[in-house]
């Protein structure tokens, strides 16, 4: 059996409107990008790993307004093409915005930050009163 390569009887409209939306839709995409996020309950704290490469420790911004925990950046980045007759300059805005809503057994005196390899790591310690015990034997007499 042999594979031929069929053409797409579509493809002159196809490209047609890829040529029209393709900038802006790769625009859009970049501005609208939400970064993942992993969020665990320890023993001793809450454990929320957000990722974000290819950002800088600086382009974060975190705050907290009434057990309300924000994480955002506003990112720019330039991009520019030089050849003889042509400069084409694209601006890209990277932002974004993560709110969580601490528990009451949040510390929220004790939260501490961190920026490697691309993960935000944000630690956020627990009440002394609401940490988690570790499983114990009770003796019985």
């Amino acid at each position: 059996m042999t594979l031929i390569k069929r053409t797409n009887p579509f493809l002159p409209v196809s490209n047609f409107f890829d040529d029209i939306f393709a900038d802006d839709f790769e625009m859009f995409k970049k501005m609208q990008t939400v970064p993942s996020v992993n969020i665990v309950e320890r023993a001793e704290d809450y454990f929320i790993e957000l990722a974000a490469p290819g950002f800088k420790k600086e382009d974060f911004e975190i705050d907290l307004d009434n057990n309300v925990l924000t994480i955002s950046s506003s990112k720019e980045e330039k991009q520019i093409e030089e050849n003889d007759k042509f400069t084409k300059r694209e601006f890209s805005f990277n932002t974004f915005k993560r709110v969580f809503t601490l528990p009451d057994t949040a510390d929220i005196d004790n939260i501490k930050a961190e920026y490697i390899d691309g993960i935000l790591n944000v630690i956020i310690s627990k009440k002394p009163e609401a940490q988690i015990q570790p499983k114990r034997k009770i003796d019985i007499k």
